[in-house]
């Protein structure tokens, strides 16, 4: 019908114009956020603009999600300002004639957010924590930064080093402070550089002194060297001992259903359903009432989203902390929000009221006295 293909090719329109604009503000924003993380130490600021990547893969259904309640609820409301939905139902047609051409719009944006719902967003966490876990296991050497204090890996040394030369993996100016068996020790040096030595990395030090102390005695060690040499530990190679649910797939959540992996695929399989859901409460909701003004429908109908979504959220720990079973959970929340939207779509569809006006009765009232 001709109809029902311009109104695709009005919703494809306006779902494109709201994709770019959402992803363009997600991704500033979670560049920002990266970066702050990176300035913390949590990432590798040489990695930020691919955790940035994986970060808003990871958003993709939720934003898919909001650009189709957007573009249905701006395309429907659009033709009920400019009077389109008169002629559409004066020919005999209600809103639930709508609901065929919006799911042939939708269906492939629903497979998509499925698709990245339980197949790209537990690939994009597990890449962002492998990443996260390689940078924090990273050796001394990679740790240290001109100008800046760094931690070793396992707590027990402080390096400083005031500047480097780029590339040759030395410096000057270097500073040690190190605790280790009941023992304190500071070391600094004029010139440092890094040596490799039967396979194992080592920091030499040239024209420095060494301060040592023992903690249970007052006495101080002070040793002035021309050259010396202290071991760096090498990356640490081992696999994660800590996997979080968001970064396992699909199956393995499936293969051992705790609490903690049943949030997981609520939140997963809510991100599908709240799709499907969302397009028939953009349907409910659109329209124009000039007695109220015109973002009085707009206005209610971010208020589900907003709610929808928060729920998701609730229901998540709710589910995870043994609240709420995880098949009550999914019945209640989703089933609950397309049987509230299908009322509310039958309502507007039959143009039920829920309270009758007595008005119109007074003028046959008065001619009965009148008489």
């Amino acid at each position: 019908m001709l109809f029902h293909s311009s109104i695709r090719k009005e919703l494809a329109r306006s779902f494109g114009a709201t994709l770019v604009v959402l992803v363009t503000v997600v991704m500033t924003m979670t560049l920002i956020r990266t970066l702050g993380e990176a300035g913390r130490g949590i990432f590798n600021p040489a990695d930020v603009m691919i955790i940035m990547g994986y970060m808003v893969l990871s958003d993709m259904p939720t934003i898919l999600s909001m650009c189709l309640f957007l573009a249905i609820l701006n395309v429907l409301t659009r033709m009920f300002r400019d009077s389109e939905m008169v002629i559409w139902f004066g020919s005999g047609r209600g809103l639930t004639s709508l609901i065929k051409p919006l799911f042939r719009f939708a269906w492939p944006i629903l497979m998509v957010i499925t698709a990245l719902a339980f197949l790209i967003l537990p690939w994009a966490y597990s890449r962002i924590e492998d990443m996260r876990d390689r940078y924090e296991k990273r050796g001394d050497i990679a740790r240290i930064e001109p100008g800046q204090f760094q931690e070793s890996a396992n707590g027990e040394r402080v390096f400083f080093i005031e500047k480097d030369a780029s590339g040759k993996q030395a410096g000057n100016n270097v500073f040690i402070a190190q605790h280790r068996n009941d023992k304190e020790s500071i070391t600094s040096a004029r010139n440092g550089r890094v040596e490799i030595t039967n396979g194992e990395k080592f920091l030499i030090l040239e024209n420095g002194q060494r301060l040592e102390k023992a903690l249970n005695k007052p006495d101080i060690t002070v040793a002035v060297f021309k050259t010396y040499g202290a071991k760096v530990d090498a990356d640490d190679q081992s696999a994660r001992s800590f996997v979080p649910s968001s970064a396992k797939s699909t199956l393995e959540l499936l293969q051992s259903p705790n609490k903690a992996h049943l949030a997981e695929i609520s939140w997963r399989a809510g991100l599908a359903l709240s799709a499907v859901n969302l397009i028939v409460i953009a349907l409910a909701t659109a329209g124009v009432n000039p007695r109220v003004g015109r973002t009085a429908n707009l206005g209610f109908a971010f208020m589900a989203f907003v709610v929808y979504f928060n729920l998701l959220i609730l229901g998540k720990s709710w589910v995870e902390t043994g609240q709420v079973q995880f098949g009550v959970y999914l019945l209640v929340l989703h089933g609950g929000a397309l049987l509230m939207a299908l009322l509310w779509l039958t309502k507007r569809h039959n143009n039920w009221a829920f309270f009758r006006s007595r008005k119109l009765a007074a003028p046959a009232t008065l001619s009965k006295e009148v008489a």
